[in-house]
């Protein structure tokens, strides 16, 4: 596999946008996942919400490319597939009582991860005059930053 080498803040966006496809697409897959994996209502509808959402955010990104006019492309994410993989594991471990917390929980770290990795693709986009593309991953920030407490707010309701 070649690597590639990433010489301008271009560059670099370019390579961490198409990250953030895959990080999508790992997050949909987790979501589905983590909605299987819990036993409450509650808690698979609110899974179910943040995949519609996630499906936005998709769309999103494939507006980014358009905008800057580039083929969308995915890069690899090693951090979601590490995430998706602590998920997993901690749910094989979990008893039922605990199906809930842990996947609530995970889907929290996760969704710190997707707010990190916007906010670290906003700043460049505004710093290099592509306000229709900040605009739009701002629009991605926004609702992965909603999630971000109505899982916090999930999660305090379960461990009481």
């Amino acid at each position: 596999m070649v690597q590639q080498t990433l010489d301008t803040p271009t560059d670099l966006f370019h390579f961490q946008l198409r990250t953030a496809v895959t990080m999508e697409d790992d997050s949909l897959a987790a979501l589905g996942e983590l909605a299987d994996a819990a036993t409450s209502a509650e808690v698979k509808k609110l899974f179910r919400h943040h995949a519609d959402e996630t499906k936005q955010q998709q769309e999103n990104l494939t507006k980014v490319f358009a905008e800057l006019e580039w083929k969308p492309t995915t890069a690899p994410s090693p951090s979601t597939k590490g995430i998706s993989r602590q998920a997993e594991s901690l749910l094989e471990r979990s008893g039922g009582s605990l199906r809930d917390h842990a996947a609530v929980a995970c889907a929290l770290g996760n969704e710190h991860y997707e707010i990190s990795a916007y906010e670290g693709l906003i700043l460049p986009a505004e710093a290099m005059g592509w306000t229709t593309v900040a605009k739009l991953l701002r629009e991605n920030l926004e609702q992965e930053t909603h999630t971000s407490e109505e899982l916090r707010s999930m999660l305090q309701k379960i461990v009481g």
